[in-house]
């Protein structure tokens, strides 16, 4: 009888627990936010624009009632003293609850970015339970965040997907830019002695143009989004953009180029042949001498032949050890420039001195007050670099070798 009274009593229990829905959320009642804008006002307030989906036009193949074209998003503005006051001020415009848990992408604009700096508005989005903190955080270069969050994109038609492919593809393909997500960021800023790197963004064309349904009907869109290098933040506030190749040497420092092209003089021409990344691995140790640290860089890169612009007999192993001396001196290269760039603006982004204070806690202890202004700049670096060749595509002979041999 007592071990049926306890189990009367789990049972009642189990059923207060198991029967509630406190907090149910019905999509009609949902406002999807895909992508948010941070700007600055004039008057130094906070401006977001929120990009929401409409989720009939984008299953439906943007058709409307009666027949008529509607975007498959919903601009909604508004402006605050913080983050908060703004997107509660914003839910006076909307019909439906904002919701943050899909917003995948956060743009901040360039002058915001440069004034004000990242960390104000990181802290009021980090606190927020439903905004993820694996979001991807670029800056509008030359625009504001408004324009690029209200541009209609032909492909995608999300627009916020158009900036996550974008950059996932070229990150993949080219390496001049990465991926940053909002947690990355904080976790950069935060550590000893360390700078930033965000992915920049601009809009090509007319701002006005490019939120109208009509650009989206041209083959060639007068008005289109474009990833712009890569942002450089010291203490959170940009204080520089990197393009070719200084942004890739700073990649490939930071271990992230999954694939690239380079090109490589051969036989008098510029360029003339070109050698397509398969893998590559940078590691980065440090040393303290006599008080002064010391950074010895490392890369390992494997790749094919792409092209060959003039006649190469790529049979012959001198002539692919030629090529991979070649390759590790360009390589070399980009990752001297990479280095100088962020020494001149005094921006550890290459997280250096992260190293040194992994491997040498105590020494960097006297250093990281003055790291970035005083130590860093002056930092002794050696790169090493090994190239190799493994495939030459379709073809071992060049074509244009037998061009040659049958035009004699």
């Amino acid at each position: 009888m007592k071990r049926k009274g306890v189990f009367l009593l789990l049972m009642m229990t189990m059923t207060l627990l198991l029967t509630s829905c406190w907090s149910k959320k019905e999509l009609t009642d949902l406002a999807i936010v895909s992508a948010m804008g941070i700007d600055e006002t004039k008057d130094g307030r906070f401006h977001i624009t929120l990009q929401i989906i409409n989720p009939g036009n984008v299953a439906g193949g943007m058709q409307g009632g009666g027949g008529s074209q509607s975007p498959p998003i919903t601009i909604y503005s508004a402006s605050g003293d913080n983050i908060v006051e703004a997107s509660r001020r914003a839910s006076g415009r909307i019909s439906r609850r904002l919701y943050y848990a899909h917003t995948n992408l956060v743009v901040v604009g360039e002058r915001l970015a440069r004034k004000e700096g990242l960390n104000t508005l990181i802290d009021g989005l980090d606190r927020d339970p439903e905004f993820r903190n694996t979001s991807t955080l670029v800056i509008a270069k030359n625009s504001t965040a408004a324009d690029l969050v209200k541009t209609l994109t032909p492909v995608d038609k999300i627009p916020a997907n158009k900036v996550l492919k974008t950059l996932e593809f070229t990150e993949r393909k080219w390496g001049e830019n990465v991926k940053t997500s909002l947690q990355e960021v904080m976790k950069s800023i935060e550590s000893p002695g360390r700078g930033a790197v965000v992915s920049g963004f601009r809009l090509v064309g007319n701002p006005q143009q490019a939120q109208k349904l009509d650009n989206l009907q041209e083959s060639a869109p007068a008005a289109t989004l474009r990833a712009s290098g890569i942002a450089v933040l010291k203490k959170g506030k940009l204080v520089d953009w990197l393009y070719g190749k200084p942004a890739r040497g700073t990649v490939w420092i930071l271990d992230k180029i999954q694939g690239t092209d380079i090109n490589i003089d051969w036989a008098g021409k510029k360029e003339a042949i070109a050698y397509q990344t398969v893998r590559q691995k940078t590691s980065v140790s440090a040393q303290v001498k006599n008080g002064k640290p010391h950074i010895s860089v490392h890369t390992r890169a494997e790749g094919d032949i792409g092209d060959m612009e003039v006649p190469v007999d790529i049979t012959d192993p001198k002539v692919i050890t030629k090529i991979e001396q070649s390759l590790k001196k360009e390589i070399k290269k980009e990752l001297r420039v990479a280095i100088e760039r962020a020494q001149k603006n005094k921006t550890d982004i290459l997280g250096f001195g992260e190293v040194v204070h992994r491997t040498r806690p105590n020494q960097f202890k006297k250093l990281k007050t003055e790291w970035n202004d005083v130590y860093f700049p002056k930092l002794d670096v050696d790169i090493t670099v090994e190239a190799y060749v493994r495939r030459a595509g379709l073809r071992n002979k060049s074509f244009l070798s037998g061009v040659k041999e049958n035009q004699k």
